[in-house]
């Protein structure tokens, strides 16, 4: 499927009318709906759906970050020492990021960029597991936003496990 989905892609930027470009586009969506089980199947683009699931991935992974002691006591670890908090966050971001587009769970196509750098499911993965975690931290008493640096630590902890979770959680339907 990955072959003929990137076929009609070549074709798609060689069609010179629009009629043609439409019914190029028209097989292509009809090549992405089809289902061969939980695997294996394109997943492209990003809506309201993938962001219920990214969501839902976020959750399952980071409720048990956020009522867990031990987030606490590694970001209050992590706030002094902000090399290590960065070091954590772009692992974060990278182990996310092979999760969708390199270990090859689904194949996952980029159908748009974000200023023509970054693909939109990267960033709404990352978007919903940050605003998970922050949410989650703030509204259940777990961080005291008195202290700055030490409460975005203990929220860079928990959004670790929650953009991974929603990674999965986002392409294992594979929609």
């Amino acid at each position: 499927m990955g072959e003929l989905y990137d076929q009609l892609r070549e074709l798609e930027e060689t069609v010179d009318t629009p009629a043609e470009r439409e019914k190029v586009q028209a097989t292509l969506r009809t090549a992405v709906a089809v289902r061969s089980g939980p695997f294996g199947r394109i997943v492209y683009g990003f809506d309201r759906a993938d962001a219920a699931e990214a969501l839902l991935g976020a959750l399952v992974f980071g409720v048990p970050m956020v009522v867990e002691g031990g987030t606490q006591e590694v970001g209050a670890f992590l706030a002094g020492r902000p090399l290590l908090l960065a070091a954590t966050v772009a692992a974060a971001v990278g182990v996310t990021t092979a999760v969708l587009y390199v270990a090859e769970i689904q194949d996952v196509r980029v159908k748009r960029r974000l200023f023509g750098l970054v693909p939109r499911r990267l960033a709404g993965v990352l978007s919903i597991a940050l605003l998970t975690a922050l949410l989650a931290m703030t509204a259940w008493g777990r961080v005291d936003w008195g202290e700055p640096a030490l409460a975005a630590s203990q929220v860079a902890v928990a959004f670790g496990p929650m953009a991974v979770g929603a990674a999965l959680g986002d392409i294992l339907p594979g929609s």
